[in-house]
């Protein structure tokens, strides 16, 4: 047994380790494929609908007189400007779509690190990956524990949420406008003021 314990249920799957996606990550042929489907449908089926369509409005409120035309160069600043913020909605829209085709990819470490990306964000409050649990401090704790007392002994290792009260955040010798009492000011029969 060499002296560490293993404490992984029999029938668990262990995942495989996510790859590192960087700047210098060199995509696969399947990879490039895909990259250049997505291109050629987001420009398509996207930004030249939406391009074409924020044009036609743009045209339509300028011609109604709701926008003003440039005095110089007419409409022509404005419909370029539709234009290239259609194009950019179209490309933006179309990310969920590509990145679907990519988890849809086997053997893609870029589809593999957006299905655990995935993973991570869907996984329910209170779960504990097996990474998390591994990379913890606890030691002689199962990496499957999903118990109260592994709750109750993560919570000891946080220090305790104290809120800072609001006075305590500004510089006490720092004037703030607001008093403690009123001051009340009387008058006498000679127009006299004085405080009490």
């Amino acid at each position: 047994m060499n002296g560490r314990a293993d404490f992984r249920e029999p029938n668990a799957e262990v995942p495989r380790p996510i790859p590192h996606i960087g700047a210098d990550y060199i995509p696969t042929e399947e990879e490039r494929r895909v990259f250049a489907e997505c291109n050629d449908e987001s420009f398509w089926f996207r930004s030249v609908p939406l391009a074409a369509t924020s044009m036609l409005i743009t045209q339509g409120l300028i011609s109604k007189g709701i926008l003003s035309s440039h005095p110089k160069y007419g409409s022509i600043p404005k419909l370029i400007f539709a234009c290239i913020m259609g194009y950019f909605a179209g490309k933006l829209s179309y990310v969920k779509t590509c990145q679907e085709k990519f988890k849809n990819l086997e053997n893609s470490p870029l589809g593999e690190a957006l299905r655990s990306g995935q993973a991570r964000r869907s996984s329910p409050p209170g779960h504990y990956s097996q990474k998390s649990k591994y990379d913890s401090n606890v030691s002689g704790h199962s990496s499957f524990v999903t118990s109260p007392a592994a709750d109750n002994i993560e919570r000891e290792m946080l220090p305790p949420y104290e809120p800072i009260p609001f006075s305590a955040s500004m510089n006490e010798s720092t004037p703030t406008g607001i008093t403690d009492h009123i001051a009340q000011v009387k008058v006498n029969k000679y127009g006299d003021t004085w405080d009490e």
